[in-house]
């Protein structure tokens, strides 16, 4: 069933996010995420500098069978940078068979102002809670630098990213297979509090919630004790915010979503490779 497009902000207040359940047109993309279109680079690059059309990498990709089904695009402090800003793009395979409770995307990077390279991660994308994942580092993550022919380089590296995707999934079901004890849910979610606010030495303020809000299940689905199932509920509170907890102050609050492109990026990929260094210890075990 097809679903309006969802415009939000996931990333932070000046971030745009646009969801979908079917591939997004690029009258949609434009509204959402312009940079994507800009017809050339910022003025402050130099001319070694390359610049890559990323709507002309996204339809090279479309021929090829990849589709959109989420853009999202940050914001600039710098006047007349918004239209060149970093610019980041989900997409999934047109051969993927839709079985399973996650499909797999490959998720692109660029900009146009030198804020970074064009970089292709793995990622899955879970239909219950339209959540997005990050894998850490079971699949190699490829960056492209802004030099010489590099539609032909990007094409290629999301095919790469899409034969390793086997390993994922092999990671993922190992999770779902390992059933946590009560005190190791907690202690995974300690870490992703850790990864998510900083560590906290004697003598500074706590960070303003407790590791056992971040196990609280948004939805029946998520209930459970396998390290995916916690993992999951862990990803989701951390990224979207909203425990209601206490400033350094004593004053009420609710966490906010998480940050920027990037800090989304590190932050969900880390939560992976803990959830993923858990399976190994269990297993070695």
């Amino acid at each position: 069933m097809y679903s309006t497009p969802t415009l939000a902000t996931r990333f932070t207040r000046n971030t745009r996010v646009l969801r979908a359940e079917q591939p997004l047109g690029e009258d949609q993309m434009r509204a959402a995420a312009p940079s994507i279109f800009a017809e050339g680079k910022h003025a402050s690059r130099s001319e070694r500098y390359t610049y890559i059309p990323t709507i002309e990498v996204l339809r090279g990709l479309r021929r090829e069978g990849f589709e959109p089904f989420m853009v999202a695009q940050g914001a600039s402090r710098v006047e007349g940078k918004a239209e060149y800003t970093k610019h980041m793009i989900r997409m999934r395979h047109a051969g993927q068979v839709q079985t399973r409770p996650e499909a797999n995307e490959i998720i692109l990077i660029n900009s146009h102002d030198g804020a970074s390279s064009y970089q292709m991660l793995a990622g899955m994308f879970r239909f219950v809670c339209c959540n997005g994942l990050v894998v850490g580092k079971v699949v190699e993550d490829i960056r492209i630098p802004h030099k010489g022919n590099v539609q032909g380089e990007v094409i290629e590296g999301a095919f790469r990213v899409l034969d390793e995707f086997e390993a994922a999934q092999a990671s993922a079901e190992g999770m779902k297979a390992l059933t946590l004890e009560p005190e190791e849910q907690g202690a995974f979610a300690t870490a992703a509090l850790a990864l998510r606010f900083g560590e906290r030495s004697e003598g500074q303020p706590p960070v303003p919630i407790s590791a056992e809000q971040l196990i609280v299940a948004r939805r029946p689905e998520d209930q459970g004790r396998s390290l995916w199932s916690t993992f999951q509920r862990v990803q989701e509170n951390v990224m979207r915010g909203g425990q209601v907890g206490r400033s350094a102050q004593g004053r009420r609050l609710h966490t906010r979503p998480v940050g920027s492109i990037d800090r989304g990026v590190s932050l969900n990929r880390a939560l992976w490779v803990l959830a993923e260094e858990m399976r190994r210890i269990r297993a070695a075990g």
